[in-house]
């Protein structure tokens, strides 16, 4: 069997749409990797007759052990390039997903060992996520989506949603980063937050509100 970048990328596309959907179908993996249904398609087939995935009579993706082996390693190379750019390389932590994407598949063995010397093997990635963690896990250490946060709490932002390149400088223009304090001050008839950060006000709708995980400061005054 041949391992091409193409079928490492549907591996790890698939493990992640697991994690944070609770289950991977063709749609989540088109969108994600801007494909089109009859490529996935495609590489679905040729993804069962490799033994690395399968796909159940009700359209769920899962992957082999030898899928997920794969894509362990594959997330967690990415992991450790997010890492060396932002805190070695000091690029804006929005812009790394897209280079690690990128960089990942050219990582071997020895490279990824130095990483791991220089930065160690645990620790969060710039967007706050913990490699292959779940949303399962997420919400087992106390961690909720911004936008099931109840009115007139104040919460810390722990990690959120890393594909959207867009999103994420959108993000980072309102002062939404990781480590950052929010107050939620009411949900809107129109469907959006309406936010306090650093005193300032700030709105996001559904979508994005769902893409942020935060953790409630308990025992804190939030700022009016």
């Amino acid at each position: 069997m041949k391992l091409t970048v193409s079928k490492e990328d549907y591996l790890k596309a698939i493990a992640e749409a697991e994690a944070e959907e609770g289950a991977a179908i063709a749609a989540t993996i088109a969108r994600w990797l801007d494909v089109s249904p009859p490529a996935v398609a495609l590489a679905l087939r040729r993804l069962r007759r490799d033994k690395l995935a399968q796909v159940d009579r009700k359209g769920r993706i899962t992957l082999t052990a030898e899928g997920r082996k794969i894509s362990d390693r594959l997330r967690f190379r990415h992991h450790l390039v997010e890492r060396f750019l932002y805190e070695v390389m000091g690029m804006e932590w929005y812009k790394v997903h897209d280079e690690a994407e990128r960089l990942e598949h050219s990582v071997s063995e020895d490279l990824e060992q130095k990483l791991i010397e220089k930065l160690g093997p645990d620790g969060p990635c710039p967007h706050g996520n913990q490699v292959n963690k779940s949303a399962a896990e997420r919400r087992k250490l106390g961690l909720d989506q911004l936008w099931d946060t109840a009115p007139g709490t104040q919460v810390r932002v722990d990690s959120m949603h890393e594909r959207d390149r867009n999103l994420l400088e959108y993000f980072d223009g309102l002062g939404i980063r990781p480590g950052v304090q929010i107050k939620v001050v009411s949900r809107n008839y129109d469907g959006t937050l309406s936010l306090r950060l650093d005193g300032k006000p700030a709105s996001l709708g559904e979508t994005a509100a769902k893409k942020i995980w935060v953790s409630v400061m308990r025992g804190r005054t939030a700022r009016p």
